[in-house]
């Protein structure tokens, strides 16, 4: 893999770099995230983005920017970029930029004349804390620096307007100050690890422009506030460290010491496989004993369905496969009469997804694989197990096993599968009524479950489940297969079929219980080879079909009309590349590896060091939505782990 460096050339062009994007999350969902240039482009950009539980626990951006000035001799060069209103940029500090280098932190570097400033930033792991150091490398006379903080104090999915409600003061802190705009918010203090000079000049700065946010359809322009300008003074050779957070540090004089120790805890950046290990860490969220994880950013939150698909590949990541239980014993607190919630948690769980409990039998059994230990899965979670299919079995509001076996699923005004876009009451890809996958992943939980029965003596359940077992694959085969086309229906009402060419088929292929013939499975394979594979993932919807749509943009309203249905997802090539595997083993490897090594050159692009939840369905394959995804990390780190397992046997 190339070094991820960006030179001057790039980031002076603007179209390169206000369209990848940099991301950095702690254990407690806190992050900071920009462009490589430096201007925000989304509302949900910022310097200091932290959750709020006295407000309403989401994440809320308190330091948005901290605007910078280097002044030498009198004379002053802004380093600041940001776009107003009508696509006016000011100041344009990016002409100052001369590279942006990722090896353990990311360090950027502005040259301005015979002066070269260099800028290292990292959230900390286990305070909500940004950290930045400052070093003067080459100057031929000693410099201030000037720091302006705009900040916004406001929820993530909103925006900030100049208002007689905020609170325009400050408060001293040990080497610091501290701002809290209004009731119930932390406070932010900025505290400094030398002698500075902080000026209040209370201000705002209006019609800042997110042109993501205007692309996306949504309100676009804000207003920050600026309480005032810090300065410092440096010397030729001189480092100074800085902190922003929401607790007051004891100590700031040994900033430079925090960040030492918390620049240790990072692992250089060598190879591809490195870089998806650092992505896999910013997903995990800790709060107390309990672990989440966090389906994307910077915009989604906990989410079922994706937590346990995404389980395993991040656990393989961080290398802690144990991990995996504790996620999983957090979201079985939310378990309720056979489901868990697809969305929220506690008050706020929406239990509106069929394949969630069924993927955490699928999660349950990639740890079992992966460690051997299947005896730990049958002692903590058979319980669990067994209701789940017990329950599904005798049918609740919405999904049922029907006299054929086959699971039932469906809701008017709702969509229960991954295919879940809906539109004004309805759903986008109506999938009522029997979904492949959904029965492919009902199957496979149901013999993965006699598995462990049979090997832990649990004769009653044996017999429980006998009749299914025997009976189901006849049933799924008539419900699903089509000889003449030679591959799977999508779903069914019971009465007509849909045989869209879809992905879903492809977990018929790649779960270790299959109900279908290996030649079946190979078929299918190759139809979704054939019509639905790209460079980026599978199409959600063949090409072919006349409801295809081949780019994720615009508005919300076209974007979901575009999601399921044609849109590229990377999660899925974790099944493709299974399912290729487990059928033709070795004789797959070169084809596998060169669908995993195609994505070195994406993770330098998007989101710089991730994976993004989208692509567009046509060619070039323009990555979209979420910037950094669970679900898209986690499955090229399983790629690499059937590489490599496949590669030894």
């Amino acid at each position: 893999m190339k070094e991820i460096l960006f030179k001057k050339n790039d980031l002076l062009n603007l179209e390169f770099s206000l369209n990848r994007e940099i991301l950095r999350a702690n254990m407690s969902n806190a992050y900071a995230c920009t462009t490589l240039a430096g201007c925000n482009t989304r509302k949900y950009h910022g310097l200091l983005i932290v959750p709020q539980p006295k407000i309403d626990n989401e994440n809320h951006v308190l330091l948005s920017y901290l605007d910078e000035t280097v002044i030498q001799n009198s004379n002053a060069f802004h380093l600041a970029l940001h776009r107003y209103k009508d696509g006016v940029y000011f100041p344009k500090g990016h002409k100052y930029l001369d590279s942006y280098y990722l090896k353990n932190l990311p360090v950027t570097t502005y040259t301005i004349g015979d002066i070269v400033l260099t800028k290292e930033m990292q959230i900390q792991q286990r305070r909500d804390r940004l950290l930045i150091k400052y070093t003067l490398e080459k100057s031929s006379s000693d410099i201030t620096l000037q720091l302006n903080p705009l900040l916004a104090f406001r929820q993530v999915h909103k925006l900030s307007y100049r208002n007689d409600n905020a609170d325009t003061g400050y408060t001293k802190a040990e080497n610091g100050i501290s701002f809290k705009m209004y009731r119930n918010y932390t406070p932010l203090f900025i505290q400094f690890s030398k002698h500075f000079e902080y000026e209040h000049k209370p201000d705002w700065y209006y019609d800042f422009e997110y042109i993501q946010e205007k692309d996306r359809g949504y309100d676009y322009t804000e207003d920050l506030f600026m309480p005032g300008t810090f300065s410092v003074n440096l010397k030729c050779g001189e480092s100074f460290y800085l902190s922003c957070g929401i607790e007051e540090g004891s100590n700031p004089l040994l900033l430079s010491s925090d960040f030492k120790r918390e620049s240790s805890n990072r692992f250089d950046i060598n190879s591809m496989e490195d870089v998806l290990k650092r992505a896999a860490r910013m997903f995990f969220c800790r709060q107390g004993m309990e672990v989440n994880v966090i389906a994307g950013f910077p915009w989604f939150g906990r989410w079922g369905r994706d937590t346990f698909i995404s389980l395993p590949g991040l656990c393989l990541g961080v290398e802690d496969m144990d991990l995996l239980l504790v996620v999983t014993d957090t979201m079985l607190k939310d378990y309720r009469d056979g489901l868990f919630p697809n969305l929220g948690q506690g008050v706020d769980a929406a239990y509106n997804s069929a394949d969630t409990p069924l993927w955490f039998f699928w999660c349950l059994q990639q740890y079992a694989a992966i460690t051997g230990d299947d005896e730990k899965v049958w002692k903590k979670y058979s319980n669990v197990m067994k209701s789940i299919l017990r329950t599904f079995e005798q049918g609740t509001k919405n999904i049922r096993m029907e006299s054929n076996y086959l699971l039932w699923q469906g809701e008017d005004g709702k969509a229960l599968t991954w295919m879940d876009a809906v539109i004004d009451g309805n759903p986008v890809t109506q999938r009522k009524g029997y979904a492949v996958e959904i029965n492919a992943l009902w199957y496979n939980a149901v013999m993965f479950t006699r598995s462990l029965a049979e090997k832990y003596c649990d004769d009653a359940f044996l017999r429980e489940w006998d009749d299914f077992a025997t009976a189901f694959p006849t049933a799924f085969k008539d419900m699903f297969w089509s000889k003449e086309r030679g591959y799977l229906a999508d779903c069914s009402d019971g009465t007509e079929k849909d045989f869209s060419v879809r992905p879903n088929m492809i977990f018929v292929s790649s779960l270790e219980y299959s109900p279908l013939s290996e030649k079946i499975r190979q078929l299918i394979i190759e139809k979704v080879r054939s019509e639905l594979l790209t460079p980026k993932g599978l199409q959600t919807l063949s090409p072919k079909d006349e409801k295809f749509k081949g780019y994720y943009a615009g508005n919300q309203r076209e974007r979901d009309l575009a999601y399921h249905n044609g849109t590229v997802w990377p999660w899925l090539l974790g099944a493709f590349c299974e399912a290729c595997l487990r059928m033709y083993g070795k004789q797959a490897l070169d084809f596998v590896d060169k669908i995993y090594k195609g994505f070195e050159d994406i993770l330098c692009d998007y989101c710089v060091g991730s994976v993004a939840e989208v692509y567009d369905g046509n060619p070039p394959f323009k990555a979209g939505g979420s910037i950094s995804q669970a679900w898209s990390v986690a499955a090229l780190i399983r790629i690499k782990y059937l590489l490599d397992k496949y590669s030894q046997n």
